[in-house]
């Protein structure tokens, strides 16, 4: 999700089920459709890497200037050919090179950003000021966090690819913090489905001092405020959004509504939705106790385990582990409504109509 949206800001929208795909490196045939899976699968991999490195390194600083430039670089390393340059004003192309400060002045609309060669002290005051180590508690932080957004998108530091990093860098910022809610929310969701006002509180964010009450720099203390206000309330619309969709009985009658559609189209046994459903409300079962859950036998409680695991609805770290509860990309709709776009949400009904997941071991009931 948080990918799907961060890219979306762009204006580049990947399905999620090909986003899932990409995963399995299953690669669409189309090379533009290739193209925007591998874009997405590097947003994936860049964020499982930032969440090891702040897994293994607890004190790491994520507005030094060095991180900010591994981001970009373990970025664009990923990227395909098709999106590591970017036209020129003359109309040449410009190779992006991973994880280099730009070396040439640009233009992002109105906004002039740092020249090149300050760069480093623009990047070394930005660490001085946002750095985690140098807050107090989390209040500080969480302002921190929405400030930091806004001057490291201001800076530009990179020749492109900046609003990726800018976001990347804002879920390492508040993992850091311990205000990132385990990854059951997300700031891209927000800034996503908000993106004209989002652009318009960054470029509003952007604008000099409006006179001698506004603050005491060079920029404007009150547009930076709102840009803040703006950042913070999205984040709680998000946190209680996924609240709310997250809260128990409503999955579980979801889930119910979901394993009957699938049932009526005798696409699946009945008595798998019992296993689906005792597997929500415990976590985890053996694969054992399927015969008994379902109340059928042996063979037909691994026939369906078998079928489950096969849609995804179900996962086990091992052929033989225990069983977890899947949600795979197309339940998206049925699962957690809203989550994406009504346009995204469609084309995965549309998919789970066609029955994506292969064919069934064993027939319907």
């Amino acid at each position: 999700m948080n990918g799907y949206y961060s890219n979306l800001i762009e204006g580049h929208n990947t399905h999620p089920v090909d986003v899932e795909r990409a995963l399995r490196r299953d690669y669409a045939a189309d090379p533009a459709k290739r193209a925007l899976q591998l874009e997405a699968l590097a947003h994936l991999e860049v964020q499982e890497l930032i969440d090891r490195r702040l897994e293994a390194e607890p004190a790491l600083d994520p507005t030094a200037p060095a991180f900010l430039e591994w981001i970009h670089g373990e970025f664009y390393h990923r990227m395909p050919a098709e999106f590591r340059g970017l036209a020129a004003p003359d109309g040449t192309r410009i190779e992006v090179e991973p994880g280099r400060l730009r070396d040439r002045q640009v233009a992002i609309q109105d906004h002039l950003p740092p020249e090149p060669e300050e760069l480093r002290t623009f990047l070394e005051r930005f660490q001085q000021e946002y750095s985690p180590d140098r807050l107090g508690g989390a209040a500080q932080r969480v302002v921190a966090a929405a400030a930091a957004h806004h001057r490291l998108s201001w800076i530009h530091p990179f020749l492109d690819g900046n609003g990726r990093v800018c976001r990347l860098f804002t879920h390492a910022y508040l993992s850091r913090c311990g205000v990132d809610g385990h990854g059951l929310w997300t700031m891209s969701r927000g800034l996503g489905r908000n993106r004209s006002a989002y652009f318009a509180a960054l470029n509003a964010a952007d604008s000099p001092r409006q006179g001698d009450l506004d603050g005491r720099g060079n920029m404007s203390n009150a547009r930076l405020v709102a840009f803040c206000r703006f950042f913070l309330e999205t984040a709680t619309d998000q946190i209680d959004f996924m609240a709310g969709l997250l809260e128990l009985a409503g999955l579980e009658a979801r889930l119910g509504g979901y394993v009957e559609r699938l049932v009526s189209r005798r696409e699946l046994r009945r008595e798998a939705g019992r296993l689906l459903l005792d597997v929500l409300a415990r976590g985890e079962v053996q694969r054992g106790e399927a015969a008994r859950i379902t109340g059928t036998g042996e063979r037909v409680g691994r026939s369906i385990v078998s079928e489950l695991v096969a849609r995804g609805l179900l996962q086990s770290s091992t052929p033989k582990g225990p069983l977890c509860l899947g949600f795979p990309a197309e339940t998206v709709p049925y699962f957690f409504p809203k989550l994406y776009p009504a346009e995204v949400e469609m084309a995965s009904e549309e998919l789970v109509r066609r029955h994506p997941a292969g064919p069934r071991r064993g027939p319907a009931r």
